[in-house]
């Protein structure tokens, strides 16, 4: 279950809600009821059963409290325990669950690891941890740091609390109007999310960027304007959505985002962008690091110092984000840009360039907005060529003068598929997917040779409908059915006048790859025809259904979420990599 993505969600808050508010009038609003509403949010979104290895299933929720074990223990050996390299054995410690979630896959993949959100419980983890080290905090009680890790509401992408903040909202007990004021603030939220959220984002999404997914490069820009604003709207919506459900229980979970793209440059974009994230690495790594940088003197200049500190906060970002060059890139791409306003800034002091007046602060606000919404598009991974499925089985046309498509297996990108045609249940011919197909030469489909045409036989033009199946050798034999998955590919033409059949959506871009049987894709063609299952139905264990050609929209990253684990983007899951002020 995905926080705050349907509204089934939203009617479960409901019993969350409802007692709040009761509790809250009367005065009697306090962690308590906070507490179990997450207990109980936290076993419906952790208890499917996670497939750790081949046939090993564990419930999301054990791990999830394994990993609730595992932190506080290193808080509190931490606290006790002073010994050399203590700081660095804590941190070690607690980044290595996220570490194997996001990358044990790579190594061993068939293994998998980890719960959705991970990525953001271990950056609140962290956050006790340097907070230790900086003896601001001295004690860590158990329910207080469980409630700090996996409150509900901001479990699974942020906002990015602080532990001494949250702990002071986690025991205090609201009068009545306190309460009132946060319901008012509560209220506020929940409507701007689902202005943001379903309304804006989704027409956003369904008018702009699936239109603007393919083509030139006037659609690349186009769908660069079209995501840089969903991103926003998206995620901003999430975060309205969490600081809502917050204030209703009594916690003041800080805000996300301050009207970003009004920032007049990039250092003040990062300050109104992902607030909490932005911060938490801007006190935690750039802060830390130019502090080690002055105290070990590792650089002559300052500046140096603070330009290798940016690049050092974004590489991590990347980093986490995972090792795609894209999310490498637009940290590096970032990093620069902050670099270079800064150098800029010290230089422009005595000649005031592009300041002066609400005019040149326009102009500062829309180079700014262009240089973020280019760095969007490099972190949406529009430039990296899609990847390859293993197979697809396309018919992409059907009439009264044949049937085509194409035949694709990523292993065998040198052999050409051999097909039976078979029309009410009987074999009318056979055909070899040889055929040179510009489109999927595009693609990077091999040499492109894959394309099939077969013509169909004048008893197809006697005026009744006819089922058209084609089947792909094995063995085992696959065969290929219609677009409603049950019924053949069905074409009717007149006697005296050809009439369309099937409809059929035109190739280049098919959605996702079908997964079919595997099967040896040729034989000589002296081999007998592979028998043609009967028409009423075809086997469900031999049907393999035929993608769309239609272009499907490119996922948005997991917006600031971006575990390995957790489907949102990035950006949220995946959302971009902040910068220190």
């Amino acid at each position: 279950m995905n926080p705050f993505a349907d509204f089934t969600y939203f009617g479960l808050l409901l019993y969350v809600a409802i007692p709040a508010i009761i509790l809250g009038l009367f005065g009697r609003s306090n962690r308590a009821w906070a507490l179990v509403a997450t207990l109980a949010f936290l076993g419906l979104q952790f208890w499917d059963p996670l497939e750790v290895r081949p046939g090993v299933f564990v419930h999301e929720i054990w791990i999830v409290l394994g990993y609730t074990v595992w932190q506080w223990a290193i808080a509190q050996i931490f606290l006790r325990k002073k010994f050399p390299g203590a700081f660095t054995t804590a941190l070690i410690l607690a980044i290595l669950p996220l570490a194997v979630a996001k990358y044990l896959p790579d190594i061993s993949p068939q293994t998998k690891f980890g719960f959705f959100g991970i990525s953001y419980v271990t950056f609140r983890a962290l956050d006790v941890v340097f907070s230790i080290r900086d003896r601001v905090v001295t004690a860590v009680p158990p329910v207080t740091y469980f409630a700090f890790l996996f409150f509900f509401p901001t479990v699974s992408s942020g906002p990015i609390d602080r532990f001494r903040r949250f702990s002071q909202d986690w025991q205090r007990r609201r009068t009545r109007d306190e309460f009132l004021n946060d319901l008012d603030t509560a209220v506020q939220r929940l409507f701007r999310g689902f202005l943001y959220k379903f309304i804006i984002a989704a027409l956003i999404e369904k008018r702009l960027m699936e239109p603007l997914s393919v083509g030139g490069a006037a659609h690349m820009v186009g769908y660069m304007y079209a995501y840089t604003f969903y991103l926003f709207f998206d995620f901003a919506g999430y975060s309205a959505f969490a600081i809502s459900v917050s204030y209703l229980l009594g916690i003041h979970t800080p805000e996300n985002f301050n009207k970003p793209f009004l920032a007049p440059n990039i250092r003040d974009f990062w300050n109104r962008w992902h607030i909490s994230l932005s911060f938490w690495f801007r006190d935690h790594i750039y802060m830390r690091f130019l502090l080690a940088a002055a105290k070990g003197k590792w650089f002559k200049n300052k500046h140096t110092a603070s330009y290798v500190g940016l690049f050092l906060t974004f590489g991590l970002m990347g980093v986490w984000h995972g090792l795609e060059w894209y999310y490498l890139l637009y940290g590096v791409y970032h990093a620069t840009l902050l670099s270079g306003y800064d150098w800029f800034a010290r230089w422009n002091k005595t000649r005031n360039y592009l300041s002066g007046g609400p005019v040149w602060n326009a102009i500062n606000i829309l180079l700014t907005f262009h240089a973020i919404a280019f760095g969007l598009l490099l972190f949406s991974g529009r430039f990296e060529p899609p990847k390859l499925p293993d197979r697809e089985y396309v018919v992409d046309k059907l009439d009264c003068d044949g049937i085509s498509g194409y035949i694709w297996n990523k292993e065998k990108p040198n052999t050409a598929a051999v097909l039976d045609i078979a029309m009410d249940g009987k074999s009318i011919g056979r055909v070899t997917a040889n055929e040179l197909r510009d489109d999927l030469v595009e693609r990077g489909m091999g040499a492109g040779h894959y394309g099939f045409h077969f013509a169909l036989p004048p008893s197809a033009r006697d005026g009744n409908e006819h089922w058209v199946m084609p089947v792909i050798v094995g063995p085992p034999p696959t065969v290929f059915t219609g677009p409603d998955f049950l019924q053949p590919y069905i074409v009717h033409c007149d006697a005296e006048k050809k009439s369309a059949g099937t409809p059929a959506p035109t190739s280049p871009t098919p959605e996702p790859a079908v997964t079919a049987p595997k099967a040896s894709d040729t034989k000589p063609a002296a081999t007998p025809a592979t028998p043609v299952p009967t028409p009423t139905p075809p086997p469900p264990a031999a049907t393999t259904p035929v993608p769309t050609a239609t272009p499907p929209p490119p996922a948005p990253p997991p917006v600031a979420t971006p575990s390995a684990t957790s489907p949102r983007p990035a950006p949220s899951s995946a959302t971009p990599a902040p910068a220190p002020r």
